[in-house]
């Protein structure tokens, strides 16, 4: 059966973690069968870490302040989650399945695909979005 994506109910989660007003940081989008629907949402990062478990796949959109001694600044980043014990065939959909999260998670810095734990790590993602982001005037410091 084809994957559908419920395009409201994810735009309106999406937009809370772009919209400066509101504490939410991250959110989900899960498969509830094969419909892509919002799943959780939070501020701290280390709560959406521990949705991203071995035995499931979803799409996370986290807000970030990266930035250096001279200017902060908010980073998006998708990460598309594949947990370890995630079949074969389910790891191969979730590519395709990928398009129908960016037909509303269209504003991000960087993209990540992730099975590991440890590539979750916020510092690792956080550097990451820095790289992405252009000049660092932080050398000037070191």
């Amino acid at each position: 059966m084809a994957t559908k994506i419920d395009k409201e109910a994810c735009r309106e989660a999406y937009n809370l973690v772009r919209d400066d007003g509101t504490d939410v940081n991250w959110v989900t989008f899960k498969y509830d069968g094969s419909t892509i629907v919002p799943g959780d949402q939070g501020a701290d990062y280390e709560e959406f870490t521990r949705e991203c478990k071995d035995d499931i796949r979803l799409f996370g959109f986290v807000r970030f302040t990266t930035g250096d001694a001279m200017s902060k600044r908010v980073k998006f980043a998708l990460i598309t989650w594949i947990g370890e014990s995630v079949s074969g065939l389910q790891r191969a959909k979730t590519g395709t399945d990928k398009t129908l999260v960016k037909e509303v998670v269209q504003n991000f810095a960087k993209e990540f695909v992730i099975s590991d734990h440890k590539e979750l790590e916020e510092e690792y993602i956080k550097n990451e979005l820095k790289k992405a982001g252009g000049a660092n005037y932080d050398a000037q410091n070191e």
